[in-house]
Parts: C-alpha cells; sequence; structure tokens
C-alpha cells in the first residue's frame, strides 16, 4: 500500500539541502544584542535562555550520534542524506554557540565552555531521552539491523525532532515575528526550521521503507515509543515548574505538547505506521484527542507521577483520575483474559481504586469493588514511582512492598494486557 513517504525521494532531499545552505558564521548578531539587553524583561530573558539551551544542547548532542546511522543506512542515498544533515546539525550548533556568547553572554571563547556553562538549564525529561538517543546510538552501533534502525530513526527523526523540536521552534518563531525581535537570531531560526522539516521528511521515509522491508521494524518502533514517550511529557518542564517560562511569551505548556501530540500522530500515518496500527499496548490512551494527551501528560507531570521525583506524588482526586487514566489507556484489550476480572488498588497512603476487566466495558473508578478478582497493597508512592519509571517491580514484591493477592493465576493470563 503506498503511503505519503513515497511521494518524497532521497534524491530531491539532497538537491533541496544543496539549495538550501546558509552560513551559521555570516549572521549579524548586533541587533539581537540590543533587543537582549534593552527590550527582553529578566523573566524573558531567563526564559529564554533555558529554552534555547535546550535546543543548542541538543543540536550538539545530534551532530555526534549520527554517525552509526550512516553506517546502518542499507542504501547509499539515504547515507549521502545523513552525512548532509550531520553537517546541517553541526552548523545548527555552532549558530546557537555563537548566539549563546554574542547575545545572551554565556561561556567563553570556545563552545565547549558555552555548552557547560548552559547544562544546568537541562531538564530531567530533556536529560532521560538524550541519555536514551545516545545508549541508541550505540546499539545501532554494535547491532546495525534494520528493526534496530528503524527504532533510532523514530527516536531522533520522529520524537526528537517533529515531536519536541519542531513545536518548539514553532512557539519561538511566533513570539519573534509578532513582536519583530532579534532579527539575527530569527533569520537563523527559520533555517534551522526549514533543515529540520527536510531531515523530518528523511525520517518519514526512511522509516515507511524500512518496515515495508522487515515486518519486525513495527515492533522495534512500538518498543521504542512506549519507552520514551512517558519522558517527552516531561522535557519541558521549566525551572521551579514555574509555567510563566513559556506562557511569558503567549504559550501554555499544553499548546506547545498538543502540537507535538498531533505531530508524531501524523508522521507515523505518514509512513504508513498509524499508532493505533503498532503491536503491541497503545502508545497514547485511546479516545484522547492531542489537546487532551498534552494535558494528561502535564497533569501526571505537575502530580509527581512522571519526571523527576521531588516529593511526594499529589493525592488530589484529579491527579489519582489521571493515573488511573493513564494505566487504563495502556491497556491492550485484544489481550485482555477471556474471564472477565476486577483488580483492586489498596493504598496504605492514598484513598483506593480500582479497574475493570471486561470484554467491551473496562474501566476505572475510585473506590473498592465488591469482588475483586486481584488485590494489590502497597504504598500509592511506590505505585506512582513504578509508573515513572523509578522503581522496579520485583523489587518491589522482593521487598513486600507490592503485595497482589487473590487469583494470581488469572493476574499471570492477563499480563499480555498490560504489555507483561
Amino acid at each position: 500500500m503506498r503511503t505519503a513517504a513515497d511521494r518524497i525521494t532521497y534524491e530531491d532531499l539532497y538537491v533541496r539541502w544543496e539549495a538550501g545552505n546558509w552560513s551559521a558564521t555570516e549572521i549579524d548578531f548586533s541587533e539581537d544584542a540590543r533587543h537582549w539587553r534593552e527590550v527582553f524583561t529578566d523573566l524573558e530573558r531567563d526564559a529564554a535562555l533555558w529554552n534555547y539551551a535546550l535546543f543548542f544542547w541538543g543540536e550538539d548532542a545530534v551532530t555526534e550520534g549520527l554517525s552509526p546511522y550512516i553506517d546502518a543506512a542499507p542504501r547509499e542515498e539515504q547515507k549521502y542524506f545523513l552525512a548532509t544533515q550531520q553537517a546541517d546539525e553541526a552548523r545548527h550548533a555552532i549558530f546557537f554557540s555563537r548566539f549563546m556568547h554574542e547575545v545572551a553572554g554565556v561561556g567563553g571563547g570556545d563552545t565547549a565552555s558555552r555548552l557547560a556553562a548552559i547544562e544546568p538549564q537541562l531538564t530531567f525529561g530533556f536529560r532521560k531521552v538524550f541519555d536514551r538517543l545516545e545508549t541508541k546510538c550505540a546499539e545501532l552501533r554494535r547491532k546495525p539491523t534494520l528493526p534496530n534502525l528503524a527504532a533510532a530513526v523514530t527516536l531522533y527523526h520522529i520524537v526528537i525532532e517533529a515531536t519536541l523540536a519542531q513545536p518548539g521552534q514553532h512557539f519561538i518563531m511566533s513570539y519573534l515575528v509578532e513582536r519583530d525581535l532579534m532579527p539575527g537570531f530569527r533569520g537563523g531560526m527559520e533555517n534551522v526550521a526549514r533543515d529540520e522539516q527536510r531531515h523530518i521528511g528523511f525520517g518519514v521515509k526512511l522509516l515507511s521503507d524500512l518496515c515495508r522491508e522487515d515486518p519486525d521494524c513495527k515492533h522495534a518502533v512500538a518498543d521504542l515509543l512506549r519507552q520514551v514517550i512517558p519522558l517527552t511529557a516531561a522535557v519541558l518542564v521549566p525551572p521551579g515548574g514555574d509555567r510563566r517560562y513559556t506562557e511569558v511569551f503567549g504559550f501554555t505548556l499544553e499548546e506547545i505538547g498538543e502540537e507535538g501530540a498531533a505531530s508524531i500522530e501524523t508522521k507515523l500515518r505518514s509512513a504508513g505506521i498509524p499508532m493505533e496500527d503498532l503491536p503491541g499496548p497503545p502508545i497514547f490512551s485511546p479516545g484522547l484527542e492531542a489537546r487532551g494527551r498534552a494535558e494528561l501528560g502535564q497533569k501526571l507531570v505537575f502530580g509527581g507521577i512522571l519526571g523527576e521525583k521531588t516529593g511526594p506524588p499529589r493525592r488530589d482526586p484529579e491527579t489519582m483520575a489521571a493515573v488511573f487514566q493513564m494505566i487504563r489507556g495502556a491497556l491492550d484489550e485484544r489481550e485482555a483474559p477471556a474471564e472477565p476480572g476486577t483488580i483492586q488498588w489498596d493504598f496504605s497512603d492514598a484513598e483506593p481504586w480500582h479497574l475493570v476487566v471486561a470484554n467491551g466495558s473496562t474501566h476505572v473508578a475510585p473506590g473498592r469493588a465488591e469482588r475483586p478478582r486481584v488485590t494489590i497493597e502497597c504504598r500509592y508512592e511506590d505505585w506512582t514511582d513504578l509508573l515513572g519509571g523509578r522503581e522496579n517491580g520485583l523489587r518491589l514484591a522482593a521487598t513486600r512492598r507490592l503485595r497482589p493477592r487473590g487469583d494470581l493465576r488469572w493476574l499471570w493470563s492477563a499480563r499480555r494486557m498490560f504489555g507483561g
């Protein structure tokens, strides 16, 4: 079956690269420096520096990470384009390095010192996503199979570039254009955005070709997305959780996240692998539109469920409802046991909740069920640490901090529904 990616050719992408070349060293930042000093408020400078620091670090990281992609690409045309992309990413890093030093006054006379200066700005979620990129590149270098390459392209081109960077670029460009600020940086960001659009198009094309050639690629893509999507909600968490860091420029975190959630769906569909058709449990909660997914993600982050642990999780009804909405949304109902059943969570430090597993009427609800098939006894804080990837389920069970009781045979038969 033909996909939107079939309208893209590697040859055309290369031609566009030649036609779109630009110089990061010739941009004039003199007016930008004046705007930074005289027009931006203290909060706007802090907010912009934080946001731009994520881009600067990211561009440097992806420049270094592309070489195993080039080695693993099966076709020469793919290798050639990836080589142009590596050159693009290096140019982007130089562009941000110059801005940091010449406009924001960050770091010393070389890029290494400027990267070191902005490192404290990196968020927990950002570090986790880029740590996964580093390990994925190492995996691809050791084992350059098509499924490994498909997972790596999904992480780099679909998650990092299309889901995280592109909405961030739109956010930045919107307020700079609207207020007619920093012409040098604005022009450079326009060039960066054009480059990234070309990279994303290549990623969609390559992912489509890989999945068509090897059916195992879809499993690799799905597994990768289930690993990193929970991390993405915590990438754009401002210092101290201060929402003014985006709202001072006219955008909420939910609005930026909504664009990212819609983008990843569009890119996967264009590659011929719609998210709802990927094997295994759902990547996102079914039935939620992009805005709902963004709102759910922010509830979980600011509720202390996803992202960095800075204290105990919130136990208010809205946060707990979001937790169990996430649990319900991650169920693969195709793997539900033939017999219905109810799982009861009895928390020692929060109100109870339960999950009813039944064909056609699976749902979650607060309170205790009348006759649960399985009861899980634990602390709510331990359970949310498990969901957030901060705790290990086997360790919790071994130390008796998580105690399932009841029909454990039925629970074992239900494990595939949870992706186990």
